[in-house]
C-alpha cells in the first residue's frame, strides 16, 4: 500500500495543473487516498471508530455535528493545496473539489452523514483576498454546490478583522485570535449547513463560525475539508 502510495503522489506531483484541472486525479491517485484517514466522525481526529464520537468528543463536542475529510496533510494533497493558496493555481480548485466530493458522498453511504441545505466559505479578510486574487475556500464551494443541488451563499460570513495568521499561532492564541472576527450576513434559522475549507488544523476557524451559525438559528452545522491535521 505505501508503495502505491508513493507512485501515485509522484503521479500527480508530476501531472501539468491544466491537465489535472481538466480531468482530475486519476482513479488510482483517487483509490490510494480512499480509507486513509481514519477518525472520529466529529472531530476527525484518531479514533478507534468512524461510527461513533471519540472520548475527547464525548468529554467536551466541537460546536459542528460531523467533520468529513479527504485526507491527512501529506503529499500529494498538501502539495497540491500549497499550490492552489500561494502559487496562484487556482485552476487545481476543481479536481480538489471533485475529491471532497466523493469524501462526501461516501460519508452520506458509509456514516449516514445527512444532507445539507446551504454551503458556505471560510472568508479571508478583504486584504488576504484582494492580495490572493481569491478565496480558495469558496472555490471549493461553487462546483460542490453545482453537483450536490444545494444553496450557496458566496459572501453570508465575513470576516470583519484582520486578524493574525493562524498557523503561526498556539492553539490558545488561536481561539483568542478569532473572537469577535466574524459577521453573519444572512439568516440561517432552521438550516443544515456545512462550512467548506481547506485544511482544518485544530479547528478554531470553522469552531468559531459554528457558534455563529448555531446561535444564529442554525439546525446543524457540518465541517467538509480537503485535510485534517492530525
Amino acid at each position: 500500500m505505501e508503495v502505491a502510495y508513493a507512485n501515485s503522489a509522484r503521479l500527480v506531483l508530476a501531472m501539468p495543473n491544466a491537465a489535472l484541472s481538466a480531468w482530475g486525479m486519476c482513479s488510482v491517485c483517487t483509490r490510494s487516498l480512499e480509507g486513509r484517514i481514519a477518525g472520529c466522525p466529529q472531530c476527525g481526529l484518531p479514533a478507534f471508530s468512524l461510527a461513533l464520537p471519540c472520548g475527547r468528543c464525548l468529554k467536551k463536542a466541537p460546536p459542528w455535528q460531523a467533520l468529513v475529510a479527504v485526507d491527512n496533510y501529506v503529499p500529494p494533497l498538501s502539495s497540491l493545496i500549497h499550490a492552489l493558496k500561494f502559487s496562484h493555481q487556482s485552476v487545481l480548485a476543481t479536481p480538489l473539489a471533485r475529491l471532497l466530493l466523493l469524501a462526501v458522498l461516501q460519508a452520506r453511504r458509509t456514516r449516514a452523514l445527512p444532507r445539507v441545505d446551504m454551503l458556505m466559505n471560510v472568508p479571508l479578510h478583504h486584504r488576504r483576498h484582494w492580495r490572493r486574487g481569491y478565496n480558495q475556500s469558496d472555490l471549493l464551494c461553487r462546483p460542490l454546490a453545482r453537483w450536490l443541488g444545494c444553496r450557496y451563499a458566496a459572501s453570508a460570513l465575513r470576516r470583519v478583522q484582520a486578524t493574525a495568521i493562524q498557523h503561526q499561532l498556539s492553539a490558545r492564541l488561536r481561539k483568542r485570535n478569532l473572537k469577535n472576527a466574524f459577521r453573519l450576513e444572512l439568516p440561517v434559522h432552521g438550516l443544515h449547513i456545512a462550512l467548506v475549507d481547506d485544511v482544518v488544523t485544530t479547528g478554531s476557524t470553522v469552531a468559531e463560525l459554528s457558534r455563529l451559525l448555531l446561535q444564529s438559528g442554525a439546525a446543524s452545522v457540518q465541517v467538509w475539508c480537503l485535510c485534517r491535521t492530525l
